[in-house]
């Protein structure tokens, strides 16, 4: 359970960790790396490298921080995953609902598994504070998001990242929030100015945020250099707005 650089989060916590190949974007999964280099450091909680592996010994770790926080459920892994059975899953909901301070982001690729839990084995109780997110990296997967829609969460949002193909007409109804970047990495593919302008446009259409991330490893000219160069700029500006529920909390958490 660390702090973190992601921009839209304040900390990890992985009570699972590993995971397998779904769609287009886990072809060069930074997670996948990150864990292969933990397991080379002797990182105990990364003995398997990215074999997925449940740690119960991490379910109780945000009890320990007093602070309200922002916490990224699962960033090296898939809560989700079929591998992670629905009493894991439960035993993780069990600490978010005793840690009320904090707000838990639930992001996955397989929302329909995420649908099926909060569905049929908890009647829709999705916890007070936790948020709902599926990751939309191209048109293939946009169907994604109706998983997401009928969902009583505070906040539902897409993470567009990486962002491979120009997502055509969305439909947001429902969803609080959008986040967009570029695949970072040796092998990392392009992501497009234009693919960004009109997910950007439709949020402002629609009245939903929208958080640009960063280009990753291929700027907005489309030149191939170091993540942190290309930076996060959009037309010459940072566009990184936040959910209204949590907006200005946020805001004011991040100064500290």
């Amino acid at each position: 359970m660390n702090k973190t650089k992601i921009a839209w989060t304040e900390r990890t916590w992985n009570p699972v960790t590993g995971c397998t190949k779904y769609s287009a974007g886990c072809a060069h999964c930074y997670a996948e790396t990150m864990a292969k280099r933990l397991q080379g450091m002797g990182q105990k909680r990364y003995a398997n490298g990215f074999e997925l592996t449940l740690h119960p010994e991490a379910l109780n770790e945000p009890k320990k921080v007093k602070d309200p926080s922002m916490f990224f459920v699962c960033s090296m892994a898939d809560l989700f995953h079929d591998n992670v059975p629905f009493d894991f899953i439960d035993k993780v909901m069990q600490t978010i609902e005793e840690t009320p301070q904090h707000t838990y982001q639930l992001l996955t690729k397989r929302a329909e598994r995420m649908s099926v839990y909060f569905g049929l084995m908890r009647d829709n109780d999705v916890p007070k504070n936790v948020w709902l997110g599926t990751t939309v990296e191209n048109a293939d997967v946009v169907n994604r998001v109706d998983e997401l829609r009928d969902k009583y969460a505070p906040v539902k949002f897409l993470s567009c990242e990486p962002l491979l193909s120009d997502l055509g007409e969305l439909e947001l109804y429902g969803i609080d929030w959008v986040i967009v970047g570029g695949e970072s990495g040796n092998q990392a593919r392009p992501m497009k100015k234009e693919w960004v302008l009109n997910i950007k446009r439709q949020c402002e259409e629609q009245g939903v945020p929208f958080f640009f991330k960063q280009w990753g490893t291929w700027g907005e000219d489309g030149v191939m250099r170091n993540k942190k160069a290309n930076g996060c700029l959009l037309d010459g500006k940072v566009c990184q707005e936040w959910p209204k529920v949590l907006r200005q909390t946020f805001q004011e958490r991040s100064k500290r």
